[in-house]
């Protein structure tokens, strides 16, 4: 027989996945994604416009690790490099994170829209070509 207490039991798990992705500017990209699109600057370790290493929580639950592209270091080794990157992000409220990132300039790939799975979602580029996507589709229960 197997127990559980209430927090445990209506508690989903803490983030345990962390896309990871670098930048030509970091510095810049971690401001556009905090202005954009809500993330949320965790933390930020680095010196001048090399960051080593960066924490960008989404509020609604996980978020994204990034850093500066490091000129040693070999290509296919390590986080994916500017510009291949592309990640869902899950928000209850769609419209204003579209609103927002409008008003910030962001460019837009695929307005709002509903997709034949019930999800209300919209597309957009960030300034290093990293493709997101945003939507209502939380995955389907475990």
């Amino acid at each position: 027989m197997t127990t559980s207490t209430p927090d445990t039991a209506e508690q989903p798990p803490a983030p345990q996945v962390w896309p990871t992705l670098r930048a030509h500017d970091a510095c810049a990209l971690i401001r556009f994604l905090v202005d954009a699109f809500g993330f949320e600057e965790t933390v930020v370790y680095g010196d001048g416009d090399l960051v080593e290493h960066a924490q960008l929580s989404w509020p609604e639950g996980g978020g994204i690790m990034l850093g500066s592209v490091r000129e040693e270091q070999e290509p296919g080794t390590g986080p994916t490099p500017p510009g291949a990157f592309s990640a869902y992000v899950v928000t209850a409220d769609p419209d204003a994170v579209h609103a927002r990132a409008k008003a910030a300039g962001a460019e837009i790939t695929a307005d709002l829209h509903v997709t034949d799975y019930g999800s209300r979602d919209f597309a957009a580029r960030d300034p290093e070509g990293n493709r997101w996507y945003f939507g209502t589709y939380r995955g389907e229960p475990r």
